[in-house]
């Protein structure tokens, strides 16, 4: 088929398949046979003009991954870290042993004989061993009862004890104050009683507590005065302070009048020294006096 024939006479078809039959039959057409058939602004563009004047790749790139290098450091770092503590413990490992100062000090032997008398050394002042007191006979820290007066017959107290039973029954509540006592760890009670004059009636008491985590005199002596300014329990005010003393009080109660019956006069007494506390109470048909208590507390606290 030749080209003048099939331009004129056939229907028009793209360019793109003209060019391909004539290229495939015959070699390229003369420039009068071409010219009219080229349409090249009708022809589809594959790819389109706004992305191919923009410049901007067809596809979009890959993703660059993030924080490939912050792993890489940390891993270097706990890796520096765990290899420096085992080449220091390496180190250590392979140094000979320090040797340590032993534990027992030397020249703390007891001697084998004990020290002739003249070499005993003598034994630390009261002011530097406040224990030495009250670790003998607690009943020979008790004051002396005055001239004149006597002995009083209690049926709780033998041979200047008391038993805690016995101490506790002076109170209202002694199934409470028993137990109370029996926890804080009593450890004895020294005990003296006389009368004075017709009526008057005083009683002493030191109630000495154990060492320990509990502390008993001091509790014991808080206790007491915790309840003294209440008119019902106590004394119904709040006392004076015992002289020499960080927390003792002396209290003087209101007379109890009761018909057909000699009032009834009421003074206490209460401190804590070290581990033990001291209770003096006096009773008296009469007026008690504040110097009455206060000078007997004074020498008790003083004897301690």
């Amino acid at each position: 088929m030749e080209p003048k024939d099939t331009i004129p006479d056939g229907p028009a078809e793209p360019p793109v398949q003209v060019e391909a039959q004539v290229q495939a039959v015959e070699p390229p057409a003369p420039a009068p046979v071409v010219a009219p058939v080229t349409e090249p602004v009708v022809e589809p563009a594959p790819v389109p003009v706004a992305v191919a004047e923009s410049g901007a790749p067809a596809t979009p790139g890959k993703p660059r991954p993030r924080g490939r290098t912050t792993l890489l450091i940390a891993a270097a770092a706990v890796l520096g870290i765990a290899g420096g503590t085992a080449v220091g413990y390496g180190v250590q490992a392979d140094r000979a042993p320090t040797p340590l100062p032993a534990l027992s000090q030397p020249n703390l032997a007891y001697p084998a004989k004990a020290l002739p008398a003249g070499k005993v050394p003598d034994p630390l002042p009261v002011s530097q061993d406040r224990q030495r007191k009250t670790e003998g006979d607690l009943r020979e820290l008790l004051v002396s009862k005055p001239s004149g007066a006597r002995n009083a017959r209690f049926p709780f107290r033998t041979k200047g004890w008391m038993s805690l039973d016995a101490y506790a029954r002076e109170f209202k509540s002694e199934d409470y104050m028993f137990e109370t006592l029996a926890e804080a760890d009593v450890r004895r009670i020294a005990a003296a009683n006389w009368l004075q004059g017709q009526y008057r009636g005083v009683g002493i008491r030191l109630v000495q507590f154990r060492s320990g985590a509990e502390l008993g005199a001091s509790d014991h002596a808080n206790n007491q005065l915790d309840y003294m300014p209440y008119a019902k329990e106590g004394a119904g005010n709040a006392g004076d302070p015992i002289k020499g003393s960080g927390n003792g009080r002396y209290f003087l109660y209101k007379a109890v009048n009761k018909p057909g019956y000699l009032p009834v006069y009421q003074a206490r007494a209460i401190a804590q020294r070290g581990d033990v506390m001291l209770d003096i109470t006096i009773f008296d048909t009469a007026p008690i006096s504040k110097k009455d208590i206060r000078t007997l507390a004074e020498r008790q606290l003083e004897r301690l």
